[in-house]
């Protein structure tokens, strides 16, 4: 009898259609609990919460841009840059498990769950795990995805200001969310894809692709990423999991699954045995316990709790400048009476930072136009924007507090 798996196969895609499976080692890792757990963590944290179709997974994202990775690959070999099949296979593995390192809702509790580490500390100790489990075979996925790969222009494809990464999720996260501003031509963003000077570059005749897409990726920071509900939830969530923190802290016994429990009392991601736990919590763990916490004799946690259950978010200011001292304090006043807490304990229910979105990083690597063997930044080549104008950073600042003090 022939047990042998077929891992050579398709899968359907709702934004870029069939996806076919190129490598067998690829589908392994696919088929990995590590890579599986992506299913259960959102592409867009809270965002469903204003965009209800948003509801898409960490999974999706991964293969898509994978998919983009595979077009990518054909189209710089068909300009005459060589790619030995080791590489294609490897730069694929270096994007496809890109994410591997998020947690719960993604972005929403990076700094809540695990602060020692970001999501791109973690995904490199998932890599470098698997590496060891699957007796080297990711060697070169691992130098292209830390840039030490002699070709650089592989590593430019998995992480730069024109990746696969940012092709896929914001055709994606437009798609899912119905913002039709965030709608870019990924498919050919790629035809336009070159090498030069073993950088990665853009075709001259690319270059309104490329301003059309620094407009998207500015508008959907503004209308979906750092939309002023999905903040209010996003910060709602957070101040959720410190005051439970806080409570173990103390002593009090939660109700909360075994994984989210363990890192609520720890604060490390340092070894497999760790990974092996994180690779156990998920989106679930945190909102089934968010759930049980609305009947939690804690009177902070539980009315914290009930809110982010029925929707009912803190309202989020935003403005250009800092808000003024005498203002903040007016409402942790108000906070305190309404709320019967005491100064120490409003800061559940006063959040202030600011948040900032840039189109173009300047300081950053550059996005090169390739005109007859010259190069320009794409801020110099743009006819519709100048340099200031792309790399402008705009922040504003925020204050977040109950909608009910008023």
């Amino acid at each position: 009898m022939n047990t042998q798996i077929n891992k050579r196969k398709i899968i359907n895609d709702p934004v870029h259609g069939f996806i076919s499976i190129q490598h067998e080692l690829i589908f392994d890792l696919l088929e990995h609990p590590y890579f599986q757990r992506l299913r259960r963590i959102s592409q867009l944290g809270l965002t469903s919460l204003v965009y209800p179709g948003a509801i898409h997974t960490r999974f999706h994202h991964a293969i898509g841009a994978m998919h983009l990775m595979d077009m990518a690959i054909g189209v710089i070999r068909n300009k005459g840059h060589h790619i030995t099949e080791e590489e294609a296979e490897a730069v694929n593995i270096a994007i496809l498990l890109h994410d591997i390192g998020h947690g719960p809702y993604s972005h929403t509790l990076e700094k809540v769950i695990i602060t020692s580490h970001d999501h791109e500390t973690l995904s490199l100790k998932y890599i470098q795990a698997l590496n060891e489990e699957m007796q080297g075979k990711l060697d070169m996925a691992i130098a292209i995805f830390q840039n030490t790969y002699q070709k650089k222009f592989l590593h430019q494809l998995v992480s730069s200001q024109l990746d696969m990464d940012r092709l896929d999720y914001l055709r994606r996260d437009s798609f899912f969310t119905g913002v039709s501003e965030g709608v870019i031509g990924s498919e050919r963003i790629i035809k336009m894809l070159n090498v030069f000077n073993d950088g990665l570059v853009v075709d001259a005749k690319g270059i309104y692709s490329i301003e059309k897409f620094l407009i998207a990726r500015r508008l959907m920071y503004w209308q979906v990423y750092l939309h002023k509900t999905v903040l209010s939830a996003e910060k709602l969530l957070e101040i959720i999991l410190q005051r439970a923190k806080d409570l173990i802290a103390k002593g009090q016994t939660l109700n909360a699954s075994d994984a989210l429990l363990w890192f609520l009392t720890h604060d490390s991601c340092e070894n497999n045995e760790m990974l092996e736990k994180f690779n156990r919590l998920d989106d679930s763990d945190v909102m089934s316990s968010v759930k049980a916490w609305v009947n939690n004799e804690d009177k902070i946690l539980s009315d914290l709790a009930d809110r982010l259950m029925n929707r009912r978010l803190f309202r989020m200011e935003l403005q250009r400048n800092t808000f003024a001292p005498d203002y903040v304090e007016m409402i942790r006043h108000r906070i305190c009476k309404t709320f019967d807490i005491s100064k120490q304990e409003s800061k559940y229910y006063l959040n202030a930072g600011k948040i900032s979105n840039t189109a173009y990083d300047n300081m950053d690597e550059e996005i090169n136009i390739l005109r007859e063997d010259n190069l320009t930044d794409i801020a110099d080549a743009s006819e519709m924007f100048d340099r200031a104008v792309l790399s402008h950073n705009v922040i504003k600042y925020y204050l977040c507090y109950p909608k009910d003090l008023f």
